[in-house]
């Protein structure tokens, strides 16, 4: 499958050949840069979600400030080749990527990759087109380009050390490798989207599409975001800790494993520190030293993402009230479960349970039609 966007119908797309023109209408250019193993469903929502904006503004449909620079977009490999995707698929590209023409507040875009393991991750980081990469993205950076890139593709940015002391997220089940080998990193793993002077990261795959939103409200205007995710359908999404298992970001340490199941098992009552320490055979100070090693948290959030895992999953599958699921899993105060809850699945609970209720049985005694 081809995914080069030089339709000659497309306001938003451009050829190498086109970007010096471009430079006369003030255009800003979003550089989607593609590696082998590109996951086709993140370009492809980045290019949608470009394409759509541009076409809003032709069409007269939306409006941008005064000054406002045209939105323009193409796709580049580093070395002007057609690339193979996460699915093997052939992707066709615009050219090479090329610092010559990038300016200050052009965009650099990262789509997600198929390295979906720490090992896959070891094998990316140590690819000479990466390496490349790596050096282009900070050189980049440093003539006043945004950089962005989504999924596994953030250890990319990680690696040129533009994300060093800059806080930044990722697709949240590489979060413990990320942690391992970037603890510069002030990492924020709930986050869907994170940008620090300039850098924008976003979680897994599809967090692309919402990292794209956040670029064309920075570079174009937030209303002109909000109308392309409506005409897209796309759902504001803050955070991505309502999709996170946390059975697969503790699997690799027993020790997180004996906390999970304590806590699972205490849900109604305060635990100290001490007590999960002694669940897990080690001192309070190795504990926390190995959360925050292996999940990037301290043990208290990993404690309160349990508590939340079972809260949510009681609100998806019960009729129970939100104060008595509240109580269920330890907490007193509804307020205060309330605030933790929306902190962590970026919906207050009662939400949740409306939502949940009409996935569930829109229809009494009939089965849901097909969505």
């Amino acid at each position: 499958m081809d995914a080069c966007p030089d339709d000659a119908g497309s306001p938003s797309s451009a050829t190498s050949g086109e970007i010096d023109n471009e430079r006369a209408i003030l255009a800003t250019v979003i550089t989607h840069v593609v590696f082998d193993g590109v996951a086709e469903g993140s370009l492809g929502v980045g290019l949608d979600v470009v394409d759509t904006a541009a076409r809003l503004v032709e069409a007269g449909l939306a409006t941008v400030p005064r000054g406002a620079q045209v939105l323009r977009q193409r796709v580049v490999s580093l070395d002007g080749q057609p690339v193979r995707s996460s699915t093997g698929r052939t992707v066709s590209v615009d050219g090479a990527l090329s610092l010559r023409g990038v300016k200050a507040g052009d965009v650099l875009l990262v789509p997600g990759l198929s390295a979906a393991s720490e090992r896959a991750i070891e094998r990316l980081l140590s690819r000479a087109d990466a390496a490349r990469g790596i050096t282009l993205l900070a050189r980049a950076a440093a003539k006043g380009a945004r950089v962005a890139a989504s999924c596994s593709a953030t250890f990319v940015l990680a690696a040129s050390g533009l994300l060093a002391g800059r806080s930044a997220t990722t697709t949240w089940w590489l979060v413990p490798s990320f942690v391992r080998r970037f603890p510069e990193v002030a990492l924020q793993p709930d986050r869907m989207v994170v940008e620090s002077d300039g850098v924008l990261t976003a979680g897994s795959a599809f967090a692309h599409a919402d990292l794209v939103l956040a670029i064309v409200a920075r570079v174009a205007s937030p209303s002109l975001a909000h109308l392309v995710a409506r005409y897209l359908v796309l759902d504001e999404r803050v955070s991505q800790a309502r999709y996170m298992v946390m059975e697969h970001l503790r699997v690799s340490d027993p020790a997180l494993r004996a906390v999970e199941q304590f806590v699972a098992a205490n849900l109604g009552r305060q635990l100290t520190l001490d007590e999960l320490a002694r669940a897990a055979a080690t001192s309070s100070r190795t504990l926390a030293r190995r959360v925050q090693a292996g999940l990037g948290m301290t043990p208290l959030e990993f404690v309160q993402r349990v508590r939340v895992a079972h809260a949510s999953h009681l609100l998806e599958t019960t009729h129970a009230s939100v104060e008595d699921v509240a109580a269920r899993v330890g907490y007193a105060d509804t307020a205060a479960f309330r605030r933790v809850f929306r902190r962590y699945v970026g919906e207050t609970p009662r939400g949740r349970h409306g939502n949940s209720r009409a996935r569930r049985s829109p229809l009494k005694g009939r089965d849901s039609p097909a969505p």
